[in-house]
Parts: C-alpha cells; structure tokens; sequence
C-alpha cells in the first residue's frame, strides 16, 4: 500500500502566490516564467472546476507599513516599495486564473486569516510567509473537508511552493507537484522533491487522473 501515491477524489488544488505584481511582465515583483505556465495553470484548474473538487489560492499581502512583511522585503516595502499591496490591483489574482464568480479581494477580512469565497468549492487565503501552513488554519480548513492529497501550481517554486509542500509533507498529506504549471523549476528541485514522497507530474497526467 503505498502512502505517498495520490488520492484524486480526496484532493484539492492550490495555486500559489499567482498575483498580478508577481506575473504580469514588469509588474513591480516579477517571477519570470509565471506568465508562461497560465495556460497550463488555468487548464488544471479548469478541470478541477468541471469535476467539482476544491481549489484554494494562497496568496501575499504586503501592508504598506512593512508590519507583516518577511525580513528579505521588509527593508523596501518601509522605503516605498508597493508589491501586492492590500486593496490594490497588484494585489488580485492574475486574470486567468479566476474562477466565474471572482470578486475582488478582501484584504481586511483575508489578513484575519479567514477564508474568501470566490465561487463554487474555490477559496483564496493569505499567508505571511513563504509556506502556506505558517500560521495559517489551511490544515484544520483541508482536514474537515476531507483532503488528503494536495495539488500544487503557481509561483515560484524554490520559494514558496516548495516550503508549502514540505510543510504538506510533514503533516502528512500526499503532494503532487505540477511540474510544468510552476514557475522556477529545475531539475535537482524535481529530484529532491520526488526524494520526499512527492509525486511529481504535468498537466496531462493530471487532467488524466482527474477525468
């Protein structure tokens, strides 16, 4: 029986950090290579909607006062810097990625650590730091529902995807990484990720398993 291998029908899909600020080309934090994994990106998420399986977008709000920004940024926020600043455009998910009933984001009620509701089964969340799990209630969230594979996509996998998923890693959860619907991956990252369990594939093994 093995205890690392996917289970699709209990899983949950989750994009990281897919901001316009970290995206859009010249956007104030550009991740390069962001914008060319939409398509794949918006192509999974797609077919979780289709299947009605449940997606959460974890995201970055940097307050303007650099009061809750990680120590890397702190420095240029307090100088000025705007990098997906709450309420602000830089701040929303990119485009393509939003779900049907997307709405604009509530900075206030996401730095409570609440969960907003952006449509059917779809959530966003904000994170302080480079893993999803720190100081978050994504655990509690994912275990009521029932998940216990966590699909993971977005930007930019040496910084963010990969904290969450040895975060995920840790508590327990199976862990698919998308390869080719991640921004910033290299080959060693692959292997060390598939050293821990991961169970690293593409989109269309994906939309495979799925439909």
């Amino acid at each position: 029986m093995s205890y690392t291998s996917p289970n699709w029908n209990t899983s949950v899909l989750i994009t990281i950090d897919t901001q316009n600020d970290f995206t859009l080309p010249d956007a104030p934090a550009e991740i390069k290579g962001t914008a060319a994994v939409l398509p794949n990106m918006k192509s999974v998420l797609q077919a979780y909607r289709a299947q009605g399986l449940p997606i959460v977008h974890v995201i970055r709000l940097y307050k303007e006062d650099g009061s809750n920004v990680d120590i890397s940024r702190k420095e240029a926020i307090e100088r000025g810097a705007r990098i997906a600043a709450p309420n602000t455009d830089g701040a929303e998910l990119v485009f393509e990625i939003r779900s049907p009933l997307y709405n604009s984001l509530d900075a206030n009620k996401l730095l409570q650590g609440a969960f907003q509701s952006i449509g059917e089964q779809e959530w966003v969340m904000y994170k302080s730091r480079w893993g999803a799990f720190y100081k978050t209630d994504l655990e509690p969230f994912l275990r009521a529902r029932g998940i216990d594979t966590i699909v993971f996509t977005g930007c930019n996998f040496p910084n963010c995807p990969r904290t969450s998923m040895y975060e995920a890693s840790e508590r327990d959860f199976r862990v698919v990484m998308v390869a080719d619907s991640m921004s910033q991956v290299y080959e060693q990252g692959i292997r060390e990720m598939s050293s821990i369990g991961v169970h690293v594939c593409g989109l269309d093994a994906v939309l495979a398993a799925i439909q």
